[in-house]
């Protein structure tokens, strides 16, 4: 995501490098190339030309401080107005209401119905909510499957009538269903359709209508590029929506969407998609993705995502086994699950400063610790807890059983005893000591 981008702004600024001052000259041709690489990126024409123009403005009226170079202030402006641009601020969803009722909208394959499933898992997880998902895409072959199946995945039941062809009568009946039942949030999914047409928008106007939505979410494919944001504006024009969800932010696309539709259609980006996953979801924050898109990284999205899977008891009780040397492979097993289920390798790395660029033309596998848990499931309890128990000929039985080679398993072997040395030597570490000096001058 933005990665074309992110080099072409890099590059872009490299033109004020060892520039002793900002100029109209200077400001001028970087910017020209500023404005390239956003229309590159796929970034609405009026858009780009407003952002650069905007930028323009604020360079020209600085004074540059000495100790700040001009390139670098060129940075900070840039990052500023790409946050602007994307909203400012972190757009809050409605639903405080006793009963919220979320309309979602969109075309057809924009992913409305995995996103729906994604949003009711991700508020009944983080904001403990009690939702009832709604299928009302009477349209589409194996619609109301699909949301029924990822219900199951999340636990959240789902709302359908196989032989009522009339999405407001299903809408108004789950919601009836819903106050009978003690729910408190109401996620309709509707139909879409390959184009708009005055029927779909008839439809989904009646719908709206008829249940008054405590919240309307337009769902657009980040990978439709330019399309999404004239699509968002007829979609605005017909249902005067709240916020914008983009989908597949993950893939390969240029990100224009992401950077225009705030501007066009004036409605706050709310959520984005990163994965197939149901918890590849993320609330959108302007600045953050702004960080991203200038290389900076996003370390405050790691740590959050870090605390959801950080088990505060388990910690304790890690630290006590490392004290007395009991760290064992059942303990190894545990901390991969809670890297796993932080999310995709590739994307975690880019969220450390400087390692997404270097990472850029890295194949990431993201199968890695497959070969890892293969072996350590191939012991028997005993020999996962007790690792030095590993003789050549156990070893060569769990190659075998994991697919893998002896090799392997030495390696991985080795591989541990260096990590329990390590955190043996922190644990032991005392502020004071030889091995953990005193920061105190």
């Amino acid at each position: 995501m933005f990665e074309n981008l992110s080099e072409r702004l890099e590059r872009s600024f490299k033109l004020l490098k060892g520039e002793g001052k900002i100029t109209e000259i200077n400001v001028a041709e970087t910017l020209k190339d500023v404005r390239r690489a956003l229309l590159d990126a796929d970034v609405n024409y009026k858009v780009a030309k407003q952002f650069t123009d905007t930028v323009k403005e604020k360079a020209l009226g600085q004074n540059v401080l000495t100790a700040v170079k001009p390139s670098q202030l060129m940075v900070k402006i840039v990052h500023d107005e790409l946050a602007s641009l994307m909203g400012g601020t972190t757009s809050e969803i409605n639903i405080d209401n006793p009963l919220s009722i979320i309309l979602m909208s969109g075309l057809q394959g924009s992913g409305k119905t995995t996103f729906s499933g994604k949003l009711a898992n991700l508020l009944k997880t983080k904001k403990n909510k009690k939702p009832l998902l709604v299928a009302c895409d009477v349209y589409r072959p194996a619609a109301v499957e699909q949301l029924r199946v990822l219900g199951e995945q999340i636990g959240v039941p789902v709302y359908s009538e196989i032989d009522s062809k009339s999405p407001v009568d299903i809408a108004l009946n789950a919601i009836k269903e819903a106050k009978a039942k003690g729910y408190d949030l109401v996620i309709v999914d509707t139909a879409g359709r390959l184009a708009i047409d005055e029927d779909m928008m008839n439809e989904i106007a009646a719908i709206k209508k008829a249940i008054n939505p405590s919240e309307i979410l337009f769902v657009v494919d980040a990978m439709t590029g330019q399309d999404a944001v004239n699509t968002a504006k007829e979609f605005n024009e017909r249902l005067d929506f709240d916020g914008v969800v983009l989908t597949k932010l993950d893939g390969d696309t240029r990100g224009g969407a992401a950077l225009s539709i705030r501007t066009v259609v004036t409605k706050p980006i709310k959520f984005v998609g990163t994965g197939e996953k149901m918890d590849a979801l993320d609330i959108f924050h302007p600045e953050r993705m702004a960080d991203r898109i200038l290389g900076m990284g996003d370390i405050v999205s790691l740590v959050e995502r870090a605390q959801e899977q950080y088990d505060e008891e388990a910690a304790k009780q890690l630290q006590k086994k490392i004290a007395k040397n009991q760290f064992d492979f059942n303990d190894f097993i545990s901390q991969i699950e809670q890297i796993k289920k932080m999310g995709n390798l590739k994307e975690l790395a880019s969220m450390i400063p400087g390692v997404g660029k270097a990472l850029k033309d890295v194949d990431i596998d993201e199968n890695a610790f497959k070969s890892i848990e293969a072996i350590i499931q191939s012991m028997t309890p005993l020999e996962r807890k007790s690792p030095a128990i590993l003789t050549g000929t156990r070893r060569q039985r769990i190659a075998k059983g994991s697919g893998t080679t002896v090799q392997e398993v030495n390696k991985l072997l080795k591989q541990f005893e260096e990590t329990r040395k390590m955190m043996r030597m922190f644990n032991n570490a005392k502020p004071g000591s030889k091995k953990f000096p005193s920061l105190k001058r």
